[in-house]
């Protein structure tokens, strides 16, 4: 699986700006004017990991494929995009179509670059866009309730649209439906503000160390949980270097981790997935599930038929795999287990299944 993030923001934030240094493109336009960004640019993105440079190594593959990542930017959205101001109908379509949010925050002074508003203001901004969201799911929740439609909704989904509505016309934190239902069937109602969030405070080059004000009072009401300090300028200095000179760039302006590291695992870690691994001679690749995923579930991640016809899989750590040299000495040296259809894939296994056909 891969999972598709939607980069979005109030217009002249630096979401195309970040998209570009992401994607390491210039797929999307970046310019100083609303509404640059009309129809999603999207960019599929392999997730950096060490560890397959290292499995390859020891299995002495032929090739090496990652996991992938999508990003998509998506149009700017403006006070009263609701109710279609802006571009608004068309943002919000793009939104539902994603697995979580990155919310670009202005946190930068510019005279240079045009401001929506006329100051800058990280939490009135945000706060602008999630209310957009919040009467559109109004708005969407209402239709699906009416008489005529509601006969269609089963009473899960039906008890959920229920609960969201009056959280909604309470204004109530929609947080309560995630301890009460799984995030399968959250994810079934097509609700805009529930879908996982990672805020990106975008600043100057200044204060990319540390942030700024603004991040800082930002980051008091918000926390630094899901809260990340990024300069998509910056970003995309550092993603037109070569290998060498962009890890001197980095080291010079005290910057450890590219913003795309910091958004994967930020990424990861708020829509629970792990990986696995699979490697031979052949190639060494990455492979994306959700946590607390069965052996089974895993192999349908390579194709359907390994999870129906699954029997076993042949299971090693990734630390075992690597400091025993590979399949055959984890096997001689009692590394490798046999694992059945109960067995919970951890992140870092090297796997290999059996299964009939």
């Amino acid at each position: 699986m891969s999972f598709k993030c939607g980069i979005v923001g109030l217009p002249n934030v630096g979401k195309s700006t970040l998209f570009n240094a992401l994607t390491n493109s210039s797929k999307a336009q970046a310019a100083n004017f609303p509404f640059c960004t009309i129809d999603p640019n999207v960019g599929v993105v392999p997730v950096p990991d060490e560890r397959l440079n290292n499995l390859a190594k020891v299995s002495k593959s032929k090739k090496i494929i990652n996991t992938t990542i999508s990003f998509v930017d998506i149009a700017g959205l403006v006070k009263g995009a609701s109710k279609g101001e802006g571009l608004g109908n068309k943002f919000l379509s793009h939104i539902r179509e994603v697995d979580a949010i990155i919310h670009m925050i202005r946190c930068f002074d510019s005279n240079d670059i045009q401001n929506v508003n006329p100051t800058v203001d990280p939490i009135r901004d945000l706060e602008i866009i999630e209310t957009e969201m919040l009467l559109a799911d109004l708005e969407s929740i209402q239709k699906r309730l009416e008489k005529s439609n509601k006969k269609n909704i089963d009473e899960e989904q039906l008890k959920i649209l229920e609960m969201a509505q009056e959280c909604i016309n309470c204004d109530k934190s929609l947080s309560i439906l995630n301890e009460q239902f799984n995030k399968k069937i959250l994810n079934q109602t097509g609700l805009l503000s529930i879908k996982p969030k990672i805020f990106v405070c975008n600043v100057d080059e200044k204060s990319i160390q540390g942030g700024n004000e603004y991040t800082k009072n930002f980051i008091n009401k918000y926390s630094e949980e899901n809260t990340l300090i990024v300069s998509a300028d910056i970003e995309n200095q550092i993603n037109e270097l070569e290998k060498d000179e962009r890890k001197n760039y980095m080291e010079m302006i005290g910057l450890k981790e590219t913003g795309l590291n910091m958004l994967i695992h930020k990424g990861y870690k708020i829509l629970e997935l792990d990986t696995y691994f699979t490697s031979g001679p052949e190639e060494t690749r990455a492979w994306t599930i959700e946590k607390n995923c069965t052996a089974p579930k895993a192999a349908g991640e390579i194709h359907t038929d390994f999870e129906k016809g699954f029997i076993r899989a042949e299971t090693v750590s990734y630390e075992d795999f690597i400091k025993n040299e590979g399949w055959v000495n984890s096997k001689n040296n009692g590394k490798m287990r046999l694992e059945g259809k109960d067995y919970i894939v951890k992140d870092g296994d090297i796997l290999n299944f059996r299964f009939n056909t």
